[in-house]
């Protein structure tokens, strides 16, 4: 069937999987049109915003620093963390996962350095997971991130975008809202929606929803690129699992407004099958940005293995719930304990060393490709982004005193409505961890983990503090950093073939009709299971992406 508008696929969502979509369609021959809601200077979606991070297997960056990875090892610890357990709705994810790996070990690096995409040489260690036999987590480092973080990935594909909106072959249709697609004898065959009226906020600012007029087009293939829920707060409360006990009453926001679940509805309305819609994946390492872009915007600390982490009430987090370690089951200990907030508490020589804050705008030295600007993270003092939020930051307290930071802390404890801290538990959590630090044959799984972390070299030059007890003087002032929810992604979301077709309830694929990235759950409705290994989200946008437009 031919396009009555001169379009062979339409890709709702101006985001990285609906720009890769876009690109390998453009490189078939194929003419497109993208359609975004929001305006020109969103394209790159949550991509822009991001810190740059990808998976990637037994690459030659961890083979340098001394990484024994592989394929096999990643597929166990893929399985371990995703626990698939849905015969039905886990079905295509499983095998989604598998092609994700071998996309991951084989083909993701050269393809990108083909699009002229360099990585940091430094491999992190993300979602380290508990280390015990059959557990979550990876058990080696593979987060790779890319030079330039998240618009230094975007751009080879822009530019492409770019190159043939000039020729004729793509068209760029921003302040299109799709509020439907028009399906015919079974077939989408389109979208159709509201035109919005211009707006002239920036990046990730609310826009104006006015309609000003509506359209209608029509081609071949539709693909659904429009992201998540991680937007809409009440949304995610509403498909809150209660594995991970009460919803949060009050979160901050990963993500801008518009990310808000819409086209998952619009897909479902055509055809589409919906899966694993409680399977989410949000941080408890969230803090207010002091100078905000959007309503509720959190930043999320990654952070070092060393701060002490307590619940909203001063008690020690159990093991594995370390920084950086077990996403979900940190987020299901607080929330099962009624905490909404918790705390870590260090000191400046561990915020120095040990905080990086995701994101592309809180990363200029690594955006901005700045070797002078990076060489700084090793002089003394934080880095500025972090500095920036010492100084400014409402969930930041900065003391010379254990005294001060205990009353500092019940402060913020009071501006957030909760039971306040017991200062007897934060000195005795303190004690504990300082005591087993000061102890190199201690069993404290923390303190363990700590040396372990400094004998891989990576962490011992940029992620890994020194060893040393938080009431040494020498390493003040001391600082407590109060912790919320922060709403990021969801894991599941449109089911899909391994050629990006959505499919029906009868599991047949609804004709004309594919989604990627988040909206797809990153392929198959669930590729992750319960819980990512961390990079997987830009990699699956890259992998779904890819697919779709090879097949579209």
């Amino acid at each position: 069937m031919a396009a009555s508008d001169d379009h062979d696929v339409i890709v709702i969502g101006a985001g990285l999987a609906g720009l890769v979509t876009a690109c390998t369609a453009l490189d078939r021959g194929r003419r497109v049109r993208i359609v975004e809601q929001e305006g020109r200077h969103s394209i790159g979606g949550q991509a822009f915003w991001s810190f740059g991070g990808l998976l990637l297997v037994d690459s030659p960056e961890q083979r340098r620093l001394g990484i024994d990875d592989s394929l096999e090892l990643a597929r166990a610890d893929w399985a371990a963390s995703a626990g698939f357990d849905r015969d039905d709705e886990d079905a295509w994810g499983r095998q989604w996962a598998e092609a994700y790996l071998a996309f991951a070990h084989r083909d993701l690096r050269p393809w990108l350095r083909a699009l002229g995409v360099r990585l940091f040489p430094i491999v992190g260690h993300a979602e380290r997971g508990a280390r015990t036999a059959g557990g979550h987590g990876n058990t080696v480092p593979r987060f790779h991130i890319v030079w330039g973080t998240g618009p230094g990935l975007v751009a080879p594909f822009t530019r492409q975008l770019r190159d043939a909106v000039a020729d004729g072959r793509a068209t760029l249709s921003f302040r299109h809202r799709v509020t439907r697609l028009l399906v015919e004898d079974g077939r989408v065959v389109g979208v159709a929606g509201d035109r919005l009226a211009d707006d002239l906020t920036v990046r990730g600012e609310p826009s104006s929803r006015e309609a000003v007029g509506e359209f209608s087009l029509r081609a071949e293939s539709v693909v659904v690129a429009t992201g998540g829920i991680g937007g809409e707060l009440e949304r995610v409360r509403e498909l809150w699992p209660a594995r991970l006990g009460e919803a949060p009453r009050t979160a901050v926001r990963g993500v801008p407004l518009h990310v808000d679940g819409s086209g998952l509805a619009i897909a479902n309305d055509a055809g589409a099958r919906l899966v694993n819609g409680d399977r989410m994946w949000h941080y408890t390492e969230g803090i207010r940005n002091w100078d905000p872009i959007w309503p509720d915007h959190g930043i999320r600390i990654l952070p070092g293995p060393s701060s002490l982490w307590l619940d909203h009430l001063g008690r020690r987090l159990p093991s594995p719930n370390y920084p950086g370690f077990d996403t979900l089951s940190t987020l299901e200990h607080l929330r099962q304990v009624g905490a909404e907030h918790s705390w870590f508490v260090l000191t400046q020589s561990i915020v120095e060393k040990e905080f990086t804050l995701s994101g592309s705008e809180q990363n200029p030295d690594l955006t901005g490709r700045s070797i002078p600007k990076l060489a700084q993270r090793v002089l003394p003092g934080a880095p500025a982004p972090v500095q920036a939020f010492l100084d400014h930051g409402d969930d930041f307290v900065v003391a010379h005193s254990l005294t001060e930071l205990l009353d500092g802390m019940e402060r913020l404890s009071a501006e957030s409505g909760g039971p306040g801290i017991d200062r007897a538990a934060v000195v005795a959590a303190i004690d504990e961890r300082d005591a087993a630090v000061a102890d190199p044959d201690s069993t404290d799984p923390q303190a363990v983990e700590i040396r372990r972390a400094r004998e891989y070299v990576g962490d011992r030059l940029v992620r890994t503090a020194a060893p040393h007890r938080i009431l040494d003087e020498r390493h003040w002032p001391l600082i407590a950093v109060r912790l919320h929810t922060l709403t990021r992604k969801t894991l599941g979301g449109i089911q899909t073939d391994l050629d990006s077709r959505a499919l029906g309830a009868d599991g047949r694929p609804v004709p004309g009709l594919f989604a990627v990235g988040e909206a797809a759950g990153f392929g198959g409705g669930g590729v992750h299971g319960y819980r990512a290994l961390e990079g997987t989200f830009l990699g699956g946008c890259l992998h779904t992406g890819l697919r779709a437009g090879r097949s579209a």
